[in-house]
């Protein structure tokens, strides 16, 4: 099929789709609870269901009477029965797939239920609106002449019953249309291999003989994978491997330690970075513009939102909003309810909206990845915007990094321990240290306000990590790719003496 073909096609898809995106950005709160009432009508003689009365629920004022916020603890128990062949209980559906979370690195596994909707009208909707948008944006991409080099995890079969449970990314594989895997690579056998260093080098010797045009996957986990290609190619840069290379579409942690380094093996200035916000339970958001940071919410996917300001999270004032109330430059934890049957389910992500006409987002952090032993509200976001801000000063690349508390011992303040380890270290780590503190305190008021005259937090620590540091420690866990990785801020030591000693 030739592109002009192609593109047009996918212009005519374009058209009928953008008519939908109007509509819910025009009457967005009136699409959301439209689309709440669609779920509990659906959802009405399941078990949750009839539990809830869902029936009889008219309005969203009924549905927050009726219905709890639910964490994975208390989702457990049903999700279990489900894996073991138990249908109806909180979808229609029967459950076919289960995607194995690995957002953190707790040993204890979570399996978010995928059903038939949200893998058609949620993940993969996403995965044509995501093209739609980004060939409205650019009209002579060259994205059909060649194949998108996709990064996934390795999938398993819990065999008892039938059902399959994996990476998010293996279920969607595996389960693709014909046409989408005409125009990926490596091959889906590749992509779902379970051993991650003989998949990675396999990944390699299979793509460096196709035509890439686009690449697919979590930043730290393919700059992993694109090394290896210029490793075994001997080449300077991707372009000289694959030259008609035009975009990354790059999701599942922060962007922002990772930019410098991409730059370096990707020289291009009209080279395009697009942003997703996706995870196990669902596809939430797009960038859907060029060159921007910000990511459209998106609102017929079978998500309804809500939310909960991050300053009355886990109090006894905790209040839980639509999204026709939420305010620009607040933070949010995320609440969701879906069709893969999750009710009012915390997913432990933060976003901060940028705009509320459009819905647009930041991913901001996790609820539980954050730094607050001594008040001072520490979040990812503070952490990699003063972590650019002082790359770029010192010409320092980082590769990945952890922090924890140093909690205070009798009259010895507190203060905050990092562990970095750099691509290329600054040459001075202290004046390094000392930016650092000072872009943190620029950021963030309370941060500032712990460490005005060093009166609760004294200045920060920080250690170089070794060479290959956090990817041994995640390959003795056994934890090696998909969206595996170290937390980057946490309240408990346990991560940070666990990679400290592995330092040594």
């Amino acid at each position: 099929m030739s592109i002009p073909i192609v593109n047009s096609i996918a212009s005519w898809f374009l058209k009928k789709r953008f008519h939908q995106i109007d509509l819910f950005l025009k009457y967005p709160n009136e699409v959301q609870q439209e689309l709440l009432l669609q779920l509990t009508n659906k959802a009405k003689d399941t078990e949750i269901g009839k539990q809830y009365g869902f029936e009889s629920i008219k309005d969203y004022k009924t549905f927050v009477e009726r219905v709890p916020i639910s964490t994975y603890e208390e989702y457990q128990n049903n999700i279990e029965r489900s894996r073991l062949g138990e249908n109806n209980i909180f979808w229609p559906q029967p459950i076919k797939w289960f995607a194995k979370s690995s957002g953190t690195t707790n040993a204890k596994s979570k399996f978010i239920p995928v059903s038939e909707d949200s893998l058609e009208d949620c993940h993969y909707a996403a995965s044509k609106d995501l093209l739609c948008m980004y060939l409205n944006n650019n009209e002579n991409s060259q994205l059909f002449t060649g194949k998108s080099l996709r990064l996934g995890g390795s999938k398993e079969l819990y065999r008892e019953n039938g059902t399959s449970f994996g990476d998010l990314s293996a279920i969607l594989i595996d389960n693709m249309p014909f046409w989408a895997e005409y125009s990926s690579t490596p091959s889906s056998k590749v992509s779902l291999m379970s051993n991650w260093e003989e998949k990675m080098q396999a990944i390699v010797d299979e793509t460096i003989q196709e035509n890439v045009t686009s690449l697919a996957g979590v930043p730290s986990w393919m700059l992993v994978l694109l090394n290896n290609v210029l490793e075994t190619t001997g080449k300077n840069n991707l372009f000289d491997v694959w030259p008609n290379l035009e975009v990354y579409f790059h999701g599942g942690v922060s962007f922002l330690p990772y930019k410098e380094q991409y730059k370096n093996i990707l020289p291009k200035k009209d080279f395009r970075y697009y942003e997703i916000y996706n995870a196990s339970e669902g596809f939430f958001a797009i960038q859907d513009q060029n060159n921007s940071s910000e990511l459209l919410l998106m609102l017929d996917y079978g998500i309804f939102y809500e939310f909960i300001p991050m300053d009355s999270y886990g109090t006894k004032n905790e209040k839980v909003i639509p999204l026709s109330e939420v305010e620009i430059d607040k933070n949010y934890a995320v609440i969701i309810t879906t069709n893969a049957g999750l009710w009012r389910y915390k997913i432990g992500d933060t976003v901060r909206f940028t705009s509320i006409d459009p819905y647009r987002i930041k991913v901001s952090g996790r609820t539980k990845h954050h730094l607050n032993a001594f008040g001072e509200e520490l979040i990812i976001e503070n952490a990699e915007d003063a972590l650019k801000k002082v790359c770029k000063r010192t010409k320092a690349e980082i590769v990945d990094y952890t922090a924890a508390p140093i909690f205070m011992q009798g009259k010895e303040k507190g203060a905050h321990e990092w562990l970095i380890e750099f691509k290329t270290p600054p040459a001075d780590i202290d004046y390094f240290n000392e930016l650092f503190d000072n872009a943190l305190k620029a950021l963030n008021s309370d941060y500032e306000a712990k460490r005005y005259n060093n009166m609760t937090l004294n200045k920060p620590t920080i250690h170089i990590a070794r060479e290959r540091l956090f990817y041994d420690w995640l390959k003795q866990n056994n934890k090696l790719g998909g969206q595996h990785k170290v937390p980057r801020l946490s309240n408990s030591r346990d991560y940070l003496d666990a990679l400290l000693e592995l330092n040594k």
